[in-house]
């Protein structure tokens, strides 16, 4: 038999942030401060105050980040209470800004949007290409979803092997090199852990086809930056588009922004105002799911790393 919790008390932090607190209110919670608390909601990125409000009733963690790599890294995350992650709330922002790094990648925005003069003709379509997405998690299945329309061949990498819906090959980890020979963009979209650190280096640049883009709209430590300099340097692959580097944020003396074949965004595939709406939703959802004793949606594997 379920357990019936009626009784949610969630702290919101910062306070204040009227949104969450109205989806709070809406899940049949109720806004109170950090000591009367038996559950938190934060959206704040200070480390130290979110670990100093773990006091023994909180039981449960709700994060506005989809990745949860920093908390972990700082031994934030404990065994002692239930910890959420805002796994899919950022997918659709993440997928668009992904498709438009194609685009601008396959058209040459990159070169013609600092040029002064009229320039040469080129460019190609998205469509007829091989798109291969590493990590086919929450953002590589709305990637799938949105690309459906643009005619393009579609590998989907996952850490167990599934079939990926709108896939046209499902692929392993063992899949890995097969997706990087035959695919004209890369895209990573894997979760940041200790396995999945460098996973992009030397040897997976050199299997890219030498005109392939390499999207990376993770995490930067995915991508081995000084290997994909090196890449680029020798001409062994087409370029790359980064919402995301390693270290972030990049230097203004960093290699990478002396290449012409090099987009760069500041980590904004996703914006805390455009996940807004369906991290409002989520919330309203696990704090009703909370009060009632249901399985929560987006619980952190501590042993996977996400």
């Amino acid at each position: 038999m379920t357990t019936v919790h009626t009784d949610a008390r969630i702290w919101v932090c910062p306070e204040g942030t009227h949104e969450l607190e109205n989806a709070v209110r809406e899940g049949g919670g109720r806004v109170v401060s950090v000591e009367a608390a038996n559950a938190i909601v934060t959206v704040d990125d200070d480390i130290e105050r979110l670990r100093r409000s773990l006091h023994p009733a909180i039981r449960w963690v709700q994060v506005g980040a989809a990745g949860v790599d920093w908390l972990l890294d700082a031994g934030v995350i404990d065994h002692e209470r239930v910890w959420t992650a805002a796994k899919g709330v950022h997918a659709r922002p993440m997928a668009e800004h992904t498709i438009g790094l194609m685009i601008a990648a396959a058209r040459d925005f990159n070169r013609r949007f600092c040029a002064h003069s009229w320039g040469d003709r080129g460019g190609r379509l998205l469509a007829g290409n091989t798109v291969g997405i590493v990590g086919c998690g929450s953002v590589g299945e709305a990637l799938l979803r949105l690309l459906a329309p643009f005619d393009v061949r579609t590998l989907a990498l996952t850490r167990s092997g599934r079939t990926v819906a709108g896939a046209d090959q499902s692929l392993g980890p063992d899949g890995l090199d097969r997706l990087l020979r035959e695919s004209d963009f890369v895209v990573v979209a894997a979760p940041a852990t200790p396995e999945t650190a460098s996973m992009i280096s030397a040897d997976q640049l050199a299997s890219m086809k030498a005109d392939a883009w390499l999207v990376n709209v993770s995490r930067g430590v995915l991508v081995d930056s000084e290997a994909l300099v090196d890449a680029l340097t020798e001409g062994r692959v087409g370029g790359a588009a980064l919402d995301v580097t390693e270290p972030e944020p990049l230097p203004d003396d960093h290699p990478l922004w002396r290449f012409p074949n090099v987009m760069s965004t500041p980590h904004v595939a996703s914006t805390p105002e455009m996940a807004l709406p369906a991290l409002r939703s989520r919330v309203r959802e696990n704090v009703a799911r909370f009060a009632r004793g249901d399985e929560l949606i987006g619980v952190v594997d501590l042993a996977a790393g996400y």
